[in-house]
C-alpha cells in the first residue's frame, strides 16, 4: 500500500512506487496550473466589478473569455483524461485530499466535456458583457436594454442542460452545481413549509405595535461609514493582510488565492444598515475562505463545500451574531462616537430593535431575517419557469410584481427595485438563489450546536471576543473546504442532517421577543 502526502512523497512502497509517485505529482502540478488560471480570472473579474473604466468592458470581457476558455480546455483536455485514467486504478492508494481532488476533477471533466469549447467561450463573453449591461440598466431603470442578454443567457442554460442531461426537473442540474445533491423535489416541499410558517409569523408581527426605524434613514456620511465598517469587520476576524474592502454595485466576496480574499459593499448615505450588514455578511464569506486548510491549496478543494454552506457563514455573522443585542452592546458606543449627531438621541435598545425590524420590503439584500426567504422563493420560482420554458424573459417585470404582491403584499413601481436588483442572472448563476435560504437553515443549525458547545456564546460577543467562535467554526466547517460534502459537514458539526426547524425556532423566539407577542 502507498500513502501519498500533499507533495507526492511516499511513506510506503510497492513495486510500482516510483511510477505511481510520479503520476500523482504530475496530476497535482496539472491541477495547480488550472488553479492559477482560476486565480487570474477571479482577479480580473473583481477588477471589472470594482475599478474597470466603462470603456474597458468589451476588451476585459474578451480577455476573461480567452483565459476562461484555456481554463476550460485544461479541465477537459486529453492530458486531464490521462491523469484521471491513471489514478482511477489506484484510488484505494490515495490520501483523502488527493482522492477528493481526483473525484472533483472527474466530476467536472464528465460534465464539462459535454460542452464545446467555443460555446463555453461565447457564454463567458456574453455573461461578462451582460454584467456591465445589467449595471447600467439598473442605474437607468431600463429592463428592456438588459432583456436580450438575459434571453441569450437562459438559452445557453437550456442548451447546457440538454448536453449534461438531468433527472426529474431540468433545473436539478443547475441546483447540483451549487448544492450537490439538491433537487426541486426536495426544495419544493421544504420551501412550501418554510413559506407557510414565515407568513404566519409575519402576520403576527404586522399586527403588533410597529418599531420605529426611521432614524436609520438619516444622512450618514459615506467615508465615516467606511472607516467604521473597516474597524468592525477587522475586530470580528476579517484579516486585512489577506484582503481588502472596496465598493461595488452589488456587495460580494471573492477569493483570488491563498492570502487574498476580498470583500465589497455599498455605502448609502440615506440608509445605514446597507453598509453595516453588507460588510458583516461578506466578511463571513471571506473569513471562511481565509481559514481554509493550507493542505488544500492549489486544488479544487480550496473553496467552500457548497454555496449553502458558504452562505451559512455569511448569514451566521450577519444575523445571528451581527444583529444580536450582545453584538451592539459591544459596538454601539463606537458607532455613536462616529455618528454622534445622527445617533445622539438613539439608545442601544432603540438601535437594536430598529436593525431587526420585520416588514415587507422590495430589495432582497435589505430584507430582514423573517421575510428574506420569501424573496428567495420568488427568484427560485422564476428561475424554474425560465428553465422549463413556462415563463418568458419579456414577462418578468410583471411576473415579479405579481409574486411580490402575493408573498409580501407589496410590489415595486420600477424595475431597478424589482427584477433588475440582483446581479446573479447577468452572471449566468441560475441555481444559486436557493442556496441563500439553505444557508439560513444551516446557519441556525450550526448556531444551535455552537451554543451547546460554548454556553458563553453571547457573553463572548458582548465582550468583543470572537476568537473562540471562529475556532469552533474553523474546526467544524472552515478548514475542510470541499474535502467534505455539505451533508458530512452538517453531520460532523451538529450531529444530524439539515433541519429547518432550528431556523423556525430561532425566528419565532427572536421576533416574539422583539414584538412582544
Amino acid at each position: 500500500m502507498i500513502y501519498v502526502d500533499l507533495k507526492g512523497r511516499l511513506s510506503g512502497l510497492t513495486m510500482t512506487s516510483s511510477s505511481f509517485e510520479a503520476q500523482v505529482a504530475d496530476f497535482r502540478q496539472y491541477v495547480k496550473r488550472i488553479s492559477d488560471y482560476k486565480s487570474a480570472i477571479n482577479l480580473l473579474g473583481w477588477d471589472a466589478r470594482t475599478k474597470l473604466p466603462k470603456k474597458g468592458v468589451d476588451a476585459r470581457s474578451q480577455v476573461i473569455g480567452t483565459l476562461s476558455t484555456e481554463h476550460f480546455k485544461m479541465r477537459t483536455s486529453d492530458d486531464m483524461q490521462r491523469h484521471l485514467d491513471r489514478l482511477s486504478a489506484h484510488v484505494d492508494q490515495l490520501t483523502p485530499v488527493v482522492l477528493r481532488t481526483y473525484e472533483e476533477c472527474q466530476k467536472d471533466f464528465d460534465k464539462s466535456k459535454k460542452i464545446k469549447a467555443d460555446r463555453f467561450e461565447a457564454f463567458t463573453v456574453l455573461t461578462n458583457t451582460a454584467q456591465s449591461v445589467w449595471q447600467t440598466a439598473r442605474e437607468h431603470n431600463d429592463f428592456a436594454s438588459f432583456a436580450p442578454y438575459l434571453s441569450q443567457i437562459v438559452e445557453f442554460q437550456q442548451e447546457f442542460i440538454d448536453c449534461w442531461g438531468y433527472e426529474g426537473h431540468p433545473y436539478n442540474t443547475l441546483l447540483d452545481a451549487f448544492e450537490p445533491g439538491m433537487t426541486v423535489q426536495v426544495l419544493d416541499p421544504l420551501f412550501s413549509t418554510l413559506r407557510a410558517q414565515t407568513v404566519a409569523l409575519l402576520q403576527k408581527v404586522m399586527q403588533a405595535k410597529p418599531i420605529d426605524d426611521s432614524f436609520l434613514f438619516r444622512h450618514f456620511d459615506a467615508e465615516k461609514q467606511r472607516a467604521f465598517c473597516t474597524r468592525l469587520v477587522q475586530q470580528i476576524g476579517y484579516d486585512f493582510d489577506a484582503g481588502r474592502l472596496d465598493e461595488s454595485a452589488h456587495p460580494f466576496a471573492t477569493g483570488i488565492a491563498r492570502g487574498d480574499v476580498r470583500i465589497t459593499t455599498r455605502f448609502l448615505t440615506n440608509f445605514l444598515s446597507t453598509s453595516l450588514f453588507g460588510c458583516i455578511h461578506e466578511s463571513g464569506h471571506a473569513m471562511y475562505e481565509q481559514a481554509l486548510s493550507k493542505d488544500l491549496i492549489d486544488t479544487p478543494l480550496h473553496e467552500g463545500a457548497s454555496m449553502g454552506i458558504h452562505e451559512s457563514q455569511s448569514r451566521f455573522f450577519e444575523n445571528i451574531v451581527g444583529r444580536s443585542y450582545a453584538f451592539w452592546d459591544h459596538f454601539y458606543g463606537d458607532l455613536k462616537t462616529v455618528f454622534k449627531d445622527e445617533l445622539a438621541d438613539i439608545s442601544l435598545d432603540q438601535f437594536y430593535r430598529a436593525i431587526n425590524v420585520a416588514k415587507p420590503s422590495l430589495v432582497r439584500t435589505e430584507a430582514d431575517e423573517l421575510t428574506y426567504n420569501l424573496h428567495i422563493m420568488i427568484r427560485y420560482e422564476i428561475e424554474k419557469g425560465l428553465i422549463d420554458g413556462s415563463l418568458q424573459v419579456k414577462d418578468l417585470p410583471e411576473i415579479w410584481r405579481e409574486k411580490m404582491m402575493e408573498y409580501l403584499g407589496i410590489a415595486p413601481d420600477n424595475d431597478a427595485d424589482g427584477v433588475l436588483q440582483d446581479i446573479h442572472w447577468s452572471s449566468g448563476d441560475f441555481g444559486y438563489f436557493p442556496s441563500y435560504s439553505l444557508g439560513n437553515i444551516y446557519a441556525a443549525q450550526f448556531a444551535n450546536a455552537l451554543e451547546k458547545d460554548i454556553p458563553t456564546f453571547s457573553a463572548l460577543i458582548a465582550n468583543g471576543d470572537f476568537a473562540p467562535i471562529r475556532k469552533w467554526l474553523h474546526h467544524n466547517i472552515h478548514q475542510h473546504g470541499k474535502l467534505l460534502m455539505p451533508g458530512e459537514i452538517l453531520l460532523k458539526a451538529t450531529g444530524e442532517p439539515s433541519n429547518a426547524q432550528f431556523l423556525v425556532t430561532y425566528l419565532t423566539k427572536k421576533y416574539a421577543s422583539l414584538y412582544e407577542f
